[in-house]
């Protein structure tokens, strides 16, 4: 129990730059004062004293603004940030190293019993105002990004998106995008981030038309080529106006 405690409270400064100190970080993080009423309150959960777990858990939600069901299964080293408005449902399952922000719902789509609510696998990182919910999956490592809405589930190391949400294709549009931007010259603003801005979205589309320009040019002339035609190859310039 002691070890987890420690745990909880050590893994605050990995994930909370403004954290100072073990004493400010007991003393002032309602996501850790949740997290420990909530580990006291599962306890007696399981030890069928479920009214007591419940007026437990209840005082925690007044305490900290963090409403999290006596019933959820909590692993290793969470972390809640800020915390205001969080809502983990009963059959909520969380892994190791997982951080959720303030505002996140992990709740339930129907009011049949059994496993209603998301699971999380370790090290899955939920926005501030992300809705996740039903009986879904959520991948180890995946990122789910603010105020999106999550009604399926996610592989693992995936990011989404949206409402609803959807995954996006990061790691293949990456080198494309990289590539053809170097070749530019230009230093494309939002093509390696996670949660693209409209202005990041707008420019990394427009380098995937270039790609694929790009490509049909280079396809046109190698199809010249083989008939005869010889076309003329030159280098593209680099664009100064871009630097």
């Amino acid at each position: 129990m002691f070890a987890r405690i420690k745990e909880d409270i050590q893994c605050v400064f990995a994930r909370d730059p403004a954290a100072q100190s073990i004493f400010e970080v007991i003393t002032t993080y309602p996501g850790i004062h949740a997290v420990f009423i909530h580990r006291i309150s599962h306890y007696l959960w399981k030890k069928q004293f479920k009214w007591l777990a419940r007026f437990i858990s209840f005082i925690n939600r007044w305490f900290t603004g963090i409403e999290i069901h006596p019933g959820a299964e909590i692993g290793r080293r969470f972390f809640i940030d800020h915390g205001m408005g969080v809502v983990i449902g009963e059959t909520a399952v969380i892994g190791d190293d997982c951080t959720l922000y303030h505002g996140v719902t992990l709740g339930g789509t129907s009011w049949d019993k059994g496993k209603r609510h998301p699971t999380l696998h370790n090290g899955v990182v939920i926005g501030a105002g992300a809705k996740v919910l039903g009986p879904i999956e959520i991948g180890s490592g995946a990122r789910v990004g603010s105020n999106s809405v999550v009604l399926k589930s996610v592989p693992p190391g995936a990011t989404v998106v949206g409402i609803p949400g959807h995954t996006l294709d990061l790691k293949t549009k990456i080198t494309e995008r990289d590539e053809i931007a170097n070749k530019m010259g230009f230093d494309a603003y939002g093509a390696t981030t996670d949660m693209p801005d409209p202005v990041a979205n707008a420019i990394n589309r427009m380098l995937d038309h270039i790609h694929l320009l790009d490509k049909q040019i280079e396809s046109m002339q190698k199809a010249l080529d083989e008939v005869g035609v010889k076309c003329a190859k030159a280098e593209i310039d680099e664009l100064d106006d871009f630097h």
